[in-house]
């Protein structure tokens, strides 16, 4: 029996964990900005813009915000090889992957159950990140991939190249099969119901196949073609196929179609008992010429397209593919802010949102680039995240949403929207980390941190949400309504505990996180205590403030070293 593996792609490190230190975020108010006034209720302030590393940054927001993100965008470095102005992009490809999966990792944590991820990338990687995307998201939550057209045929990149690149791709998973993709809709189209019968004689009625047929000769009706309406008739040729597959069709195949000899050309009959849109007839003509053979049949509109309500809406299907060449080409001042090699024209980021978001979701974009996925969410109604260590998250993206808030920027798809200003955003850096070392070589508490920043540093560390109590110093955060944490740097003394643990209800508990302490742990059943920094040395990687992967720090790999698509075990 052959040995059962799944099918996955494996690289040089990828069982490699890094335990990633859970960094506190700091709010620096003097870039942090906001409309003077509000333009409407749906204005929102709490957007977040985030400078550091953005696989500590990701780690950052996972207490707060893992489940709660509706629509991630990612446009992340292609590893081309080639040297971007704002990015190094080209990593060799198991690090690359590496890169990616642990960003990929925390991404869907973030994502709610009806959430979507979209990553942009090109053919550099896109075979490898699509075989990744389907290990961590499951083949089954894969949606399709949408290509984008992105440069002219004519547009010639560099003329050693063998061939021309126009076209990227963008891959779409949702977490869950809760998630549910906006379609665009389209009221039930009436115009082809555009035929008016009036009945000008009683007719003359026979019995056909079983049921009741009104015969009228030509001159015994009228047909006139009008406004398409509910009340309107659609006409069907009643040849081909239609003769096997429906019951009109058969209707006519079967007793109508040689009538002509009986009846003469040109008759109209009016069939009881037959059809879907509740008249309970259907009218049929035939032949007008004598070499003729085929006929019509005249259907009304479907009982269940009648009423003019949501029931009535059809969906169109997501589209595929998607031109912007143009938009590619023009986008360079959109926002005020150049950004060479990369930039995203805004109509591409809102063809995203208007599909896998709605208003007032959250959107993340770790990659923020030139800030185009804030400014379109912005727009838009959406509340979004954006994260980005290179100087262009002061020098591109402040400004740049800066304008948007102002009103200022009627670039993009601003008019389209009505969009005249409001909201905010708050500008957050990654805390340094917690522990460094001393002189001798041993961790302890960084200098960088006051008080508060430790406690709120150490609810992380625990799983605790920082909440600080304002009349009880040692309720500094919570994980249930009675379960409560409390962090400092004194010494706990027993007489400090005493008072704590008489002031703790019956039902509540506390961790106490300190220094030292000289009280009996076990005189306390309802108190846990843990060392600072013993109890959290273990827990994550701390000192290391960079996850980018240098290309130039990048090792030399031995050539003999290859990726492999199959684990061990598979056949291709």
């Amino acid at each position: 029996m052959s040995k059962k593996t799944k099918l996955e792609l494996t690289w040089i490190g990828k069982d490699e964990e890094t335990k990633l230190e859970p960094r506190i975020l700091l709010e620096d108010q003097e870039k942090s900005y906001h409309a003077d006034k509000r333009y409407s209720e749906n204005d929102f302030f709490d957007n977040r813009l985030i400078f550091g590393d953005n696989l500590l940054a990701l780690r950052a927001l996972e207490q707060e915000f893992t489940g709660k993100i509706k629509c991630i965008y990612i446009d992340p470095p292609y590893n081309t090889g080639n040297a971007f102005e704002h990015y190094d992009d080209g990593i060799e490809h198991s690090l690359w992957l590496k890169l990616m999966k642990e960003r990929l990792v925390i991404l869907k944590k973030l994502l709610s159950n009806e959430g979507f991820i979209c990553v942009h990338i090109d053919e550099s990687e896109g075979a490898y990140l699509k075989v990744l995307m389907d290990e961590l998201f499951g083949r089954e939550n894969y949606l399709s991939t949408i290509y984008i057209q992105v440069r002219y045929p004519d547009k010639t990149l560099k003329e050693d190249m063998i061939f021309h690149k126009q076209i990227e791709h963008i891959l779409v998973y949702r977490k869950s099969p809760q998630a549910r993709a906006n379609r665009t809709q389209k009221d039930y189209d009436y115009d082809k119901f555009c035929y008016y019968i009036e009945e000008l004689s009683a007719g003359e009625t026979i019995t056909l196949g079983g049921k009741e047929v009104i015969i009228f000769k030509p001159d015994q009706y009228k047909i006139v073609k009008r406004t398409g309406s509910v009340e309107g008739f659609k006409e069907i040729w009643a040849s081909g196929s239609i003769l096997d597959g429906n019951s009109s069709g058969r209707f006519f195949r079967d007793y109508l179609a040689d009538r002509k000899d009986v009846d003469g050309l040109g008759c109209m009959y009016k069939v009881k008992n037959i059809g879907d849109d509740g008249k309970g007839y259907r009218y049929f003509t035939g032949p007008k010429r004598e070499n003729a053979t085929r006929g019509k049949y005249y259907q009304g509109v479907p009982v269940d397209r009648q009423e003019l309500d949501e029931d009535n809406i059809t969906y169109l299907p997501i589209l595929n593919f998607y031109d912007f060449a143009a938009q590619f080409g023009n986008c360079r001042h959109e926002g005020g802010v150049e950004f060479k090699s990369g930039k995203k024209p805004e109509v591409l980021v809102e063809l995203i949102l208007k599909h896998f978001s709605n208003k007032g979701d959250w959107v993340l974009d770790s990659f923020g680039g030139s800030g185009t996925t804030g400014a379109v969410a912005h727009k838009m109604g959406r509340k979004w995240i954006m994260v980005e260590l290179g100087e262009h998250c002061d020098s591109h993206i402040i400004p740049r949403l800066s304008s948007v808030i102002d009103g200022k920027d009627q670039s993009g798809i601003s008019k389209e929207y009505g969009w005249l200003g409001g909201g905010g955003f708050r500008y957050y850096t990654l805390a340094p980390s917690l522990l460094e070392k001393d002189k001798f070589g041993n961790w302890v508490i960084s200098k960088n941190y006051n008080a508060l920043m430790l406690a709120e540093a150490m609810c992380k560390h625990h799983g605790f949400t920082y909440s600080p109590n304002e009349s009880i110093f040692w309720k500094q955060g919570y994980s249930t309504e009675t379960d409560f944490i409390y962090t400092t740097t004194q010494l706990m003394t027993r007489e400090v505990v005493d008072q704590i643990h008489d002031q703790l209800a019956d039902d509540e508990t506390l961790l106490i996180c300190c220094k030292a302490y000289n009280a009996n742990a076990e005189d306390y059943p309802k108190i846990t205590f843990k060392k600072i920094p013993a109890s959290i040395l273990n827990k994550c990687e701390f000192g290391r403030d960079d996850y980018s992967l240098n290309v130039a720090q990048l090792p030399q790999l031995e050539r003999t070293e290859q990726l492999e698509l199959f684990s061990e075990g598979e056949e291709p």
